[in-house]
């Protein structure tokens, strides 16, 4: 891999600190490589560590380890599967709205830290690209029943448009296969591992430099790329 520090990273005009994003799908090391540059960015600055993801999924994963959560996640697919046909109605919407809403908040409470003068690490990132996965709106590009699910989805879009007005210095992404994906998340189902591999590459962050990672190697040399990227980017506040 080559040097990093040959890109000459600029700080952005008008920003006090850096926010570096890290993504990637399940079982790519997000979390792993996120602690450890916390500890880094650290060493330069104060640093909050922000995790920009909604976690419904983690949600799921927990209730379908209990008789009455797969009863609950079993409902919940038919809905989809319902909604996928016929269309997303207002009730339907409005909970895929919500859910929505938690990046928002969260999101929110990261500029806040940010405005304060911290350093600001993501572990994941909300993006406009692929909307309806990895970090996308949820409802734009879907099928909608009613009116009141089409004024959710506007308003859903432009939240995320501001959200994504604020580009991330630079974006650390994490690529990895299904195979090693799938032996790191054995919990997770390979379609929903498989379908999110494919999206990432195709992610885009309103301009932010993207720098691409191969997570399938050694733990310790993925951290060393990492370092070499952020270390630049720190040095430019």
């Amino acid at each position: 891999m080559a040097s990093y520090k040959s890109m000459h990273f600029r700080r952005i005009p008008g920003r006090k600190a850096p926010i570096i994003a890290i993504v990637g799908s399940d079982g790519s090391g997000k979390t792993t490589v996120s602690h450890e540059i916390l500890r880094f960015m650290s060493s330069y600055r104060p640093t909050t560590l922000c995790h920009l993801g909604k976690q419904t999924g983690n949600l799921r994963r927990a209730m379908r380890q209990h008789s009455l959560g797969k009863k609950v996640d079993s409902r919940i697919r038919e809905a989809g599967a319902s909604a996928r046909q016929n269309g997303i109605s207002f009730p339907v919407a409005l909970v895929m709205f919500i859910a929505s809403m938690r990046r928002v908040l969260r999101f929110t409470k990261m500029f806040f830290f940010h405005c304060m003068g911290r350093a600001i690490l993501t572990d994941r990132y909300p993006q406009i690209a692929e909307p309806g996965a990895m970090d996308g709106p949820l409802l734009t590009g879907r099928q909608l029943a009613d009116v009141g699910a089409k004024m959710l989805m506007h308003l859903e879009f432009w939240l995320y448009r501001k959200m994504t007005a604020l580009r991330p210095d630079v974006v650390l992404r994490l690529n990895v296969d299904l195979e090693t994906a799938a032996r790191r998340k054995p919990d997770h189902r390979i379609s929903s591992l498989e379908k999110k591999i494919q999206v990432v590459p195709k992610l885009s962050f309103n301009g932010a430099p993207i720098i691409d990672l191969d997570s399938r190697e050694p733990l310790e040399k993925v951290l060393e790329q990492s370092r070499e990227v952020v270390g630049a980017i720190m040095d430019c506040y």
